[in-house]
């Protein structure tokens, strides 16, 4: 079964800072719990995000056991959106959607997340009994980190 999480935030920056920040994957280690574990493998030697970008990971959702996570940047629109999809991971299907809408009050970024798990029945029960919550909680953590981050800079 697949699932979607879908979050806006309201950014206190202009849209230039915004994605140089989000399309940055080094960035992710910065706004993900420290308990997941979250490391990016691959140099990237501040390439800029485009099409067909490869990025590997490591990360540590369930006992602190370590997955390989592999995704690929199948959309990029600059300074407006840009889409991950996991080749290889613990996911069966995950594609994100990153979208940046610049307004007056600095940037709205929308987080769309549609993902599935694998195991059938078993991965629609670990959906209900863990992976749901966990999910909201690293982008309620995200939430906060980045309403730190951003709450000072000037619009």
């Amino acid at each position: 079964m697949r699932y979607r999480l879908f979050r806006e935030q309201q950014l206190n920056c202009d849209v230039k800072t915004a994605w140089n920040f989000f399309s940055s994957p080094y960035n992710l280690e910065k706004i993900t719990p420290q308990d997941m574990g979250f490391k990016v493998l691959t140099d990237l030697s501040n390439q800029a995000i485009h099409v067909g970008m490869v990025i590997d990971y490591t990360v540590s959702p369930i006992l602190g056991i370590p997955l390989h996570w592999k995704t690929k940047i199948t959309q990029v629109d600059f300074k407006r959106s840009f889409t991950d999809f996991q080749e290889k991971g613990p996911y069966k299907y995950w594609n994100h959607y990153h979208e940046f809408f610049p307004n007056e009050e600095g940037v709205l970024m929308k987080d769309t997340v549609d993902y599935e798990l694998p195991f059938g029945p078993l991965g629609t029960l670990a959906h209900q009994l863990f992976v749901k919550n966990k999910l909201e909680k690293i982008f309620d953590y995200r939430y906060q980190i980045l309403d730190k981050s951003f709450a000072n800079l000037d619009v």
